[in-house]
């Protein structure tokens, strides 16, 4: 019995069917929480008593907050270091790793640990690294008779945890570079390599043109990552208080929203934050025709 429904339409009943759980709960879950929290933006609340009404108080507010005005210089600075460096570092990788050499699986394998390593397991093993007193990095400086570094120290720390969230993301980039690579048809350096190119030259005229989408692509998930940085650099720059030392934008709406329950600042910061993140993407998609090789 088909009920009047021919085959294709059967089909479609049936995709239907199959992802109407997956479609109501990105409904509900993903685009409900993001009208949620632009709502609750406008209300002070507490999650004890009821919620009341203040506009765009919490926006405006935002121009005397200290805290979050520190939390938006250290992100910009963050970005601005970890984004080149990420992708410097992760094409440097891929390139090494896409020669035909022995155990370059586990070469590749090793590179991408950290990205699915504990970000908490992670964040403590280089808390013990940058320790002062008995850091494995101190005391490899005082092996060579250079005084003990506050890598975690007022001076230091925001570079400490460039280097840490650099070093965790090269295997995430260096997965997108080298589909990149492996993609570029080899004619194109045998033809480079005929007209008497050499290595750099290579990589500069045919290797780099060839990968902008890779590198376009892990530009934008790199400033993401960026403005979103939150677990490592609050272990390892954690005080007695549960403050940070190098606070971010996610620390503040984590610290407004969790720790004195000021929910209509939090989700306030939060919607700054994604329209931080909008706009750089917007930026990005509307440079993007310059990074495309032409036809």
């Amino acid at each position: 019995m088909n009920f009047g429904l021919r085959p294709l339409g059967r089909e479609k009943l049936w995709v239907l069917l199959l992802l109407g759980p997956t479609l109501l709960g990105l409904a509900v879950g993903a685009f409900g929480s993001i009208f949620a929290t632009l709502g609750l933006s406008f209300f002070k609340w507490d999650l004890l008593t009821t919620p009341e009404w203040v506009g765009f108080a919490n926006y405006a507010g935002l121009a005397d907050d200290r805290m979050f005005l520190r939390s938006l210089s250290n992100t910009i600075i963050f970005s601005l270091l970890y984004v080149p460096l990420t992708i410097v570092c992760a094409m440097a990788v891929a390139l090494l790793l896409n020669r035909r050499i022995h155990g370059v699986s586990l070469f590749r394998t090793l590179y991408f640990l950290p990205v699915i390593s504990s970000p908490t397991a992670v964040g403590l093993l280089w808390t013990w690294i940058f320790a002062q007193d008995q850091g494995v990095l101190n005391a490899m400086l005082g092996n060579l008779g250079i005084p003990p570094v506050r890598w975690l120290g007022p001076n230091m720390a925001l570079y400490s945890v460039v280097v840490v969230n650099v070093w965790g993301a090269i295997g995430e980039g260096m997965i997108v570079f080298l589909a990149g690579l492996q993609a570029i048809p080899r004619e194109q350096y045998e033809a480079a390599h005929l007209d008497g190119a050499n290595a750099l030259q290579r990589l500069i005229y045919v290797t780099l043109p060839a990968m902008a989408p890779s590198l376009f692509f892990q530009s934008v998930l790199s400033t993401i990552h960026a403005f979103q940085a939150f677990d490592y650099i609050y272990i390892l720059t954690r005080v007695g208080n549960g403050n940070s030392s190098v606070p971010t934008l996610v620390f503040s709406i984590y610290r407004n929203g969790f720790r004195f329950f000021r929910m209509g600042d939090a989700t306030a910061q939060a919607i700054v934050l994604t329209a931080i993140i909008f706009l750089f993407t917007l930026v990005y998609f509307r440079i993007q025709k310059r990074w495309e090789v032409p036809a």
